[in-house]
């Protein structure tokens, strides 16, 4: 894990690199690792996706933000193979990715999880980790029959899974079957189990939804840690304290399009932000973001009540 003191210079070096980027939507920065055009995703008459241009930049910790229905997991989806554009082009560290399937995508180092984790619960906590590792020559129907040919990449598999349920503190879960674990521990395996494979860039799809308090503060260390250990972070989140903590920039979405863009604070108090939140109600006066916090509350709310 980073020290402190290694992980306020990651965050002093990557303010520093974004402190000259403008706070528009589209922003070009100094070192994107993931580029999007023109990407749209209808659904019948509804622009689910309307995105024109984003760029993330490496070794940042991005959040995409909005209210119910901006379209954030499905872009999400689109950009990780998991659903299909109905136009547009991406690129990942100088890479087309657009038309790729999800394994392909996976395999050149962008990984996501998911709102609703996807543990593979019969299955113990250890297996579900080796899964997640690449380069497995044992999944080869030939290659299997021979164990000497994937019996030492095996080890290494399972000691680098051993060693990230250590830093995860679920090293005394790693026999338990993933089924059994709460929900805050799935989140944790989930996110583990994405750095198996290795990751250049992380997406995480809500990753604080139905975690404990106990836990949520175990989810932020790990999240900054990514970012100080050079992996680039882009995750979709509704609690605007949590977005202030650990964000470098903010991208904010409303029905499909990007409206905003900048660090925290400016976000915050953009007034595209806070008319996309409140509507009607975007003259009146925030105080400590606490309405913008209700709003996005009664969103939560309203996306419940719709399941």
């Amino acid at each position: 894990m980073p020290t402190e003191a290694s992980s306020s210079a990651a965050r002093e070096a990557v303010v520093a690199a974004l402190r000259d980027v403008e706070h528009v939507p589209g922003a070009k920065k100094p070192d994107p690792i993931l580029v999007a055009d023109d990407v749209r995703r209808n659904f019948g008459g509804v622009n689910a996706v309307d995105v024109d241009h984003l760029e993330v930049q490496r070794g940042a910790i991005t959040a995409l933000i909005g209210p119910n229905g901006a379209g954030k997991t499905t872009l999400f989806n689109l950009l990780t193979g998991f659903d299909r554009p109905s136009s547009g082009r991406w690129t990942f560290d100088g890479r087309s990715l657009g038309g790729v399937s999800a394994a392909r995508v996976a395999r050149a180092g962008m990984i996501r999880t998911f709102q609703l984790t996807k543990a593979l619960n019969r299955m113990t906590v250890i297996e579900n980790m080796r899964l997640g590792a690449t380069t497995q020559p044992g999944e080869n129907l030939f290659a299997a029959l021979v164990p000497p040919v994937w019996r030492s990449r095996e080890q290494e598999i399972t000691t680098q899974a051993e060693e990230l349920l250590a830093r995860f503190k679920l090293d005394t879960k790693r026999d338990d079957f993933a089924g059994s674990l709460s929900g805050g521990q799935r989140k944790l395996l989930e996110m583990a189990r994405a750095l198996m494979a290795r990751p250049r860039m992380i997406m995480l799809d809500e990753p604080m939804a139905g975690v404990n308090p106990a836990l949520t503060q175990s989810l932020l260390g790990h999240i900054q840690a990514l970012r100080d250990d050079g992996t680039t972070v882009l995750f979709v989140e509704h609690d605007m304290h949590m977005v202030r903590h650990i964000s470098d920039w903010v991208v904010v979405m409303t029905e499909g399009r990007i409206v905003a863009e900048g660090p925290p604070d400016s976000v915050m108090n953009n007034p595209a932000v806070i008319d996309a939140y409140l509507g009607a109600h975007h003259d009146t006066d925030l105080g400590d973001d606490a309405l913008l916090d209700d709003a996005v509350l009664d969103s939560l709310r309203s996306e419940e009540e719709s399941r």
